[in-house]
């Protein structure tokens, strides 16, 4: 007889893992969360906190985008804990004539799907945000670009899930996966098994661990990034800020196998500058190095002149869970009945957080959603294959 019983399984506790736990709670259902270190231990503990329209492609990303932003805008008066949520716009930083271009065409296609976004000129830039430097020519700039805390947001989905009756099993690690005639029977953990027919894989970059014990190809692999935290400067920067070249490095591959990129820049509500980031593909090495730092910090500088004379508290690093075509893997996986994915965010976690969570329930429950999710599926890479 198992240890336990579950309507519903849900493997990871990080931001998209409680968030699913969230949503399924509200709806009384009977979940479990496995979680085989801590809550927001993972990626969602080690990021910035921007809520970014900008950098989604236009179409059903950047759809779900706008849909999760309502309901984490939402979120600050239904989650137990404060969240930071603060909605302080965004600028992407353009400082070439061919980053310009590439950028008009980008806000263009954004604005058709219903990004109310804007080019804007470098005097209108620095009427916006005056510590800027002087080379940049332009910027484009979105006011639904907001800021929240990820790992404020990350406990506040797992207290407001377990208030409801979520049972969180933290320190407990998934040893296997038992299947009978295709359909998920049980979850063997270190603690026990645990009776369930519905599991879902929210584990990040370790959801390819969560696939072998299937016989499934789950074609997520972690893209380490590299952050620098300064000292308070309250005022410096209020809008979230990205470079043109900042794009570029997460749509193309190339660019993040070079180590080219851009910067991110996100001042938090203490005043404390969040600098980011590197894009590296060097498995689960989560450990900064002096080049990735150095590289961050050069870029930031160059961008916001003033952080040359800001003091650096401290680095770290964290593993963001990469797909080749920069879409996480969301929905049914058809040779294993019961199996669900939601994984593969990126850095994309936070923004599609609370979207996620809400598809994924409707999914368990009613076995469809509202937006469909056939773009998301992890049978695009068609490396589906099953030793059950």
């Amino acid at each position: 007889m198992a240890w336990k019983s579950a309507d519903v399984v849900v493997i990871g506790g990080g931001i998209i893992g409680t968030a699913i736990a969230h949503f399924l709670s509200r709806q009384k259902t009977d979940v479990i969360l496995l979680e085989k270190s801590g809550i927001a231990s993972g990626s969602s503990g080690a990021c910035d906190g921007a809520v970014v329209m900008q950098t989604k492609k236009p179409g059903v990303h950047l759809k779900l985008a706008l849909e999760s932003h309502a309901l984490l805008s939402q979120m600050q008066n239904h989650l137990p804990v404060p969240i930071e949520y603060e909605k302080n716009g965004g600028l992407i930083v353009i400082e070439t004539d061919d980053e310009k271009t590439a950028m008009k065409q980008f806000v263009e296609a954004q604005r058709q799907a219903g990004l109310d976004v804007e080019l804007l000129d470098h005097k209108q830039l620095r009427t916006l945000a005056p510590h800027l430097s002087d080379h940049l020519i332009g910027a484009t700039y979105s006011p639904r670009d907001s800021k929240i805390n990820p790992m404020a947001l990350t406990l506040g989905f797992a207290m407001s899930a377990k208030q409801m009756g979520t049972q969180i099993l933290t320190g407990t690690a998934v040893l296997d996966i038992e299947v009978e005639a295709r359909q998920i029977s049980a979850v063997v953990t270190t603690a026990g098994k645990i009776d369930t027919r519905t599991v879902v894989n929210a584990t990040g970059v370790y959801a390819s661990e969560i696939g072998r014990m299937l016989g499934i190809e789950i074609p997520i692999k972690p893209r380490r990034g590299q952050l620098l935290v300064t000292e308070a400067r309250p005022g410096l920067l209020k809008p979230w800020l990205g470079s043109a070249n900042y794009i570029a490095a997460k749509f193309n591959p190339q660019l993040a196998m070079e180590g080219a990129g851009g910067v991110s820049i996100d001042q938090t509500q203490n005043g404390n500058l969040l600098i980011g980031s590197t894009r590296e593909f060097v498995g689960y090495d989560k450990r900064t190095t002096v080049e990735g730092l150095k590289q961050i910090a050069s870029r930031a500088v160059r961008i916001l002149p003033d952080l040359k004379h800001t003091h650096l508290i401290r680095a770290f690093a964290g593993l963001r869970p990469y797909t080749t075509d920069g879409l996480p893997i969301l929905g049914k996986v058809e040779k294993i009945k019961g199996l669900i994915m939601a994984a593969g965010h990126e850095g994309d976690g936070i923004a599609l957080s609370a979207i996620t969570g809400k598809l994924i329930s409707e999914l368990v429950l009613e076995g469809k959603t509202d937006v469909a999710l056939d773009s998301f599926n992890l049978k695009r890479f068609s490396t589906e294959t099953t030793q059950h």
